[in-house]
C-alpha cells in the first residue's frame, strides 16, 4: 500500500486525510475526491473548493492548472451543493 505522500500531498493534508479515515493512496483513489471532500468538510468546515481541485488533480496525476474546465465546473457545482 502506497503512502499518501506518493500523491504529492503535504504533511498537513496527509494529517487531515488520515483524520477522516483515509490512510493510503489506494484508499484515497478508491474513495475519490468528492467523498474525500465531504469527509474533510465535515471535520474542517473551512475547507474550500480549491482543496477539491487539488484532490482531483492528485487522482489524475496532474497539476491543478491542468484540470479540464469541464472537470473544474463539475467539481465546483458539486462543492456548491455541500
Amino acid at each position: 500500500m502506497a503512502e499518501l505522500k506518493t500523491l504529492g500531498f503535504g504533511k498537513t493534508m496527509i494529517q487531515k486525510l488520515q483524520s477522516v479515515g483515509i490512510n493510503t493512496a489506494e484508499e484515497f483513489i478508491q474513495i475519490g475526491s468528492k467523498e474525500a471532500i465531504i469527509r474533510l468538510k465535515v471535520e474542517y468546515p473551512s475547507t474550500c473548493v480549491v482543496i477539491l481541485y487539488h484532490l482531483q488533480a492528485a487522482i489524475e496525476g496532474v497539476k491543478i492548472k491542468e484540470l479540464s474546465p469541464n472537470t473544474k465546473k463539475d467539481l465546483k457545482d458539486f462543492f456548491d451543493k455541500l
